[in-house]
């Protein structure tokens, strides 16, 4: 009798049929991780782009170092100055470039999505904007070195206040533009800034009024920096610095005084920069018995030594005298009044003190004095003198005992 053969169960997988399936299942989380983690986007994308960006900065170092530093080499080989402030200027603008180039490039890279790749258009737009403004910026300067004419027919400082005023224009518009890039509504946002420009400008009437006052004094030309000014009670020193709203002036023990345009603009300012001559005005007394011939003596000398010096100015330039001018209460005094040609004040002392020493020789060569202030008292011949009665009284008593011993 034949027996049924046994059924046979087919086998389970083993380890090695799996392992195919499981290195498949490995590869596709690595495909997926290299495809999506790098910001959710390719790691190959973003090692690219971050290759561009290095680039980039590389060749903004290139830039620095090498090709403006040969532009300025050859600006300094020039005699004008003009290029030297061009390229000064636009250093920072073409370091800027590289970077711009290479962003925009790895933002292609990446494809971020529509709304990344938008935004990163935007991001590369504002660095285009604030290179170009940059550069109009720092191109203010060149451009008012180039204008000395127009330097020699205003002053220094209202171009200086020009320029100011370009670069502050050019900062606003430049941030204006780089809102509309982003879709920031810029009428609104003006609109705002008038109605607290209003409400600034009713409690800052001082900060208006001292511009218009630096306007004034700009445009009367009162002093520049530089000239010694006096504005009586308020600040005597030179003048450094006209800004819109004060005056910075340094006086002779070198403290800095900022002054309101104001006080300057209504005040009465003496400019001592803008004198033709420096004065010397003396009242010199000399004693009351100094005779007549010693008076015009010292007179002559004095005035022969002033009128022939070749330091002193003369007429009709200006007026020089040396006169008795009146009967003080101690002495006769002359009036010495003449200038000098310097206005230097340390060539004017000097002058000074050497017509100090002639004076001196003169008034001492013609056997007089100077006087200072004394009392004199006269007793007229014949007069009855007063003696105080104690000293008498006591001899005639002494006199007396005397007389009875």
């Amino acid at each position: 009798m034949m027996t049924a053969a046994p059924a046979v169960t087919p086998a389970s997988p083993t380890i090695d049929d799996s392992l195919p399936e499981q290195a498949q299942e490995l590869w596709g989380i690595a495909i997926e991780v290299w495809n999506t983690s790098f910001l959710g986007v390719s790691v190959g994308q973003g090692l690219a782009a971050l290759l561009i960006v290095v680039i980039g900065l590389v060749a903004r170092g290139l830039i620095a170092r090498w090709l403006i530093a040969a532009l300025k080499r050859l600006a300094e080989r020039t005699e004008t100055t003009f290029d030297d402030a061009v390229v000064d200027a636009l250093s920072g603008p073409m370091k800027l470039v590289p970077v711009i180039v290479s962003l925009f490039f790895a933002l292609n890279i990446l494809q971020i999505g529509a709304e990344g790749a938008l935004r990163g258009h935007q991001f590369v737009q504002s660095l285009v904007v604030i290179a170009l403004f940059w550069s109009l910026h720092n191109a203010v300067g060149p451009l008012a070195h180039a204008l000395q004419g127009l330097r020699n027919a205003l002053t220094p400082v209202m171009v200086d206040w020009m320029t100011k005023a370009l670069r502050i224009v050019f900062i606003i518009v430049g941030a204006a533009a780089v809102l509309q890039v982003w879709d920031i509504p810029v009428a609104g946002i003006v609109a705002g800034l008038g109605l607290f420009g209003v409400a600034i400008g009713l409690g800052a009437q001082d900060l208006f009024k001292n511009l218009i006052a630096g306007i004034l004094i700009l445009t009367e030309k009162r002093f520049l920096p530089g000239d010694w000014v006096k504005v009586d009670g308020v600040v005597e020193g030179t003048v450094e610095e006209i800004n819109f709203r004060s005056t910075v002036v340094r006086r002779f023990d070198k403290g800095p005084v900022y002054v309101p345009n104001s006080k300057l603009s209504d005040n009465a300012v003496t400019n001592f920069t803008r004198m033709t001559h420096r004065r010397t005005y003396w009242i010199i007394g000399v004693r009351y018995d100094t005779t007549a011939e010693q008076l015009r003596e010292i007179r002559d000398k004095v005035l022969g030594y002033v009128e022939s010096h070749p330091e002193y100015a003369q007429a009709p330039e200006v007026s020089t005298f040396m006169r008795v001018d009146s009967f003080g209460p101690s002495s006769i005094d002359f009036m010495l009044y003449c200038f000098t040609k310097t206005t230097n004040w340390g060539e004017w002392l000097r002058l000074k003190e050497e017509l100090a020493f002639f004076i001196k020789e003169t008034v001492e060569a013609a056997g007089t004095e100077f006087a200072f202030p004394s009392t004199s008292i006269y007793v007229e011949s014949g007069a009855e003198v007063f003696s105080p009665p104690g000293d008498d009284a006591a001899k005639a008593v002494l006199a007396g005992e005397a007389g009875k011993g």
